[in-house]
């Protein structure tokens, strides 16, 4: 009696399949593990450097803010002393005012005349480069030689702008000898140094904008004002807000100008934050105070930079 041969069937190939798919995404997996693992190990040496150089100092006056220390002696721990005494220093509350008076006044002049003159050099046909390289030319002078230029023109006897003005029987005007005007004239000599960076951001930003919308604004009757206002300045405005944070964090900073121009004079008129944090440090030897008042200035940064993002981000996106 002869057997039948039992037959057995082949594996499916949709199994064949499946398990060749969880093969490989396992190889996968593995070759991606070991990729992070070695990207890990050669970028360990540069993040180790970033994290002391730039995290490092920030770690440190977060701690030097609640000691009180010559640098010398041991740092005696303090608490929230030089907090409280932050509070208690009318000259704190100065410093901050006239910094916010001076952002406010430099970032009113220049937002809008940075526009205003970027649209006008990206309609100019002959010799456009000429004036790039004009306005951005205060941008390339340092700063410590421009503050110092712009101060001789200050000079209330041998003064450029004095001697301008004279003829038309006014002055001669003390720039920043006076109170009333030297912060001011700080604000103008800023706004000289700062435009030119804005302006060749804005042209860049133009060139990139398509022609035919102004074509299209033309033929239904928009004139100039009006093709600004509704095809230029849409165009423009995340460039816009990205670049007005970048100056009003750059502003709230301010240094060299007091510094060299009128040293915070006169009657602490012109006294700002980073000013008086140096001031702190090198001129009182009061170092723990003066990393309070760094870590309260970049606590206000940081609060400000974020509602300014979260208040801007839906209309920079519509």
């Amino acid at each position: 009696m002869t057997q039948t041969p039992v037959l057995r069937a082949d594996p499916a190939p949709e199994a064949d399949t499946g398990i060749a798919v969880a093969s490989s995404r396992r190889r996968g997996r593995t070759r991606s593990r070991s990729v992070s693992v070695w990207s890990l190990v050669f970028l360990a040496p540069a993040l180790l450097a970033f994290a002391y150089f730039a995290w490092g100092p920030i770690a440190g006056t977060a701690l030097l803010s609640f000691q009180r220390t010559n640098l010398v002696a041991p740092p005696t721990w303090v608490g929230l002393d030089n907090f409280a005494a932050l509070g208690a220093d009318p000259l704190v509350w100065q410093a901050l005012r006239n910094t916010a008076v001076f952002t406010a006044l430099t970032i009113t002049v220049t937002v809008p005349l940075a526009v205003v003159v970027a649209v006008v050099m990206s309609e100019l046909r002959h010799l456009g480069w000429v004036y790039r390289t004009l306005v951005y030319l205060p941008a390339v002078i340092p700063p410590v030689v421009g503050v110092l230029l712009w101060r001789y023109f200050y000079q209330p006897d041998s003064g450029i702008f004095n001697a301008v003005l004279a003829p038309l029987g006014i002055g001669p005007i003390p720039w920043l000898q006076d109170a009333a005007t030297a912060l001011p004239s700080l604000v103008l000599q800023y706004v000289w140094a700062d435009l030119g960076g804005a302006v060749i951001i804005y042209i860049a930003t133009l060139t990139i904008v398509d022609r035919q919308l102004y074509e299209a604004a033309e033929l239904d009757g928009a004139g100039i004002l009006r093709r600004f206002w509704h095809v230029t300045l849409p165009q423009m405005r995340a460039t816009i807000l990205v670049v007005l944070l970048l100056q009003l964090l750059g502003t709230f900073q301010v240094f060299t100008e007091p510094y060299v121009m009128t040293n915070g004079g006169p009657v602490n008129s012109t006294v700002t934050v980073l000013l008086l944090i140096y001031r702190y440090a090198f001129e009182f030897g009061q170092y723990g105070r003066a990393a309070a008042l760094s870590l309260v200035f970049a606590i206000i940064l940081a609060i400000f930079s974020v509602i300014y993002l979260k208040a801007t981000q839906r209309w920079s996106t519509r």
